[in-house]
């Protein structure tokens, strides 16, 4: 839901970071590996009772995941690109979750394992529909950058990444940001399903 403002505020940046990059001779996809390290290392930093730097770590991750696409744009972009960034996402926004589990199993297995099972939710719905939309030759217009149809929803990455913030901040009270985001990951699913069948019956 806020996907579209993020990247509208964050643009004018992003792309005098890529445009510097480009310069640099480093390319887009090294830019998405680089950034799933850091996601990969917040996720260590939070299952070793480290939040706030598992915190500034997932800021670096998602900057490079704004910047990769960005480049990509620059020079030519690639499905292997699209692949590589899509698949990372998600391995990264799963990782969050399973470290606070790591963290305190006590505390937060269940609510990390009701929110990896909304994840799942909002992802298959998500990558379903971009395959029969890719099928059907359809495009989006809300994100016409992407390298896929972007379906968006109640929520999407920067919601996501907010709650991860809130969680890094106060972890005592991960159960609480968890079963909450679980929820409104379920609206996310329902309007997903609803509108994704609906626009392929036409």
């Amino acid at each position: 839901m806020l996907d579209r403002v993020a990247l509208r505020w964050l643009r004018p940046a992003l792309d005098r970071g890529a445009a510097l990059l480009l310069q640099g001779g480093i390319g887009a996809d090294a830019v998405t590996l680089i950034g799933f390290g850091f996601g990969v290392a917040a996720a260590a930093a939070v299952g070793f009772g480290h939040p706030f730097a598992g915190l500034l770590l997932m800021l670096a991750s998602r900057l490079a995941d704004g910047l990769d696409g960005t480049l990509a744009r620059l020079r030519q972009p690639t499905d292997r690109g699209a692949f590589l960034d899509i698949t990372l996402d998600f391995l990264f926004y799963a990782s969050i979750p399973l470290g606070f589990a790591i963290a305190d199993p006590a505390a937060n297995a269940l609510p990390a394992a009701v929110l990896l099972a909304a994840f799942i939710g909002t992802g298959s719905s998500f990558l379903a529909f971009a395959v029969l939309a890719e099928k059907r030759g359809l495009a989006s217009t809300v994100f016409p950058q992407k390298g896929f149809f972007y379906l968006g929803g109640l929520t999407e990455g920067t919601e996501t990444l907010i709650c991860f913030a809130l969680m890094c901040l106060w972890p005592l009270h991960f159960a609480w940001f968890a079963y909450g985001f679980a929820i409104l990951c379920a609206f996310t699913i329902v309007t997903r399903i609803v509108g994704g069948a609906r626009a392929l019956s036409r």
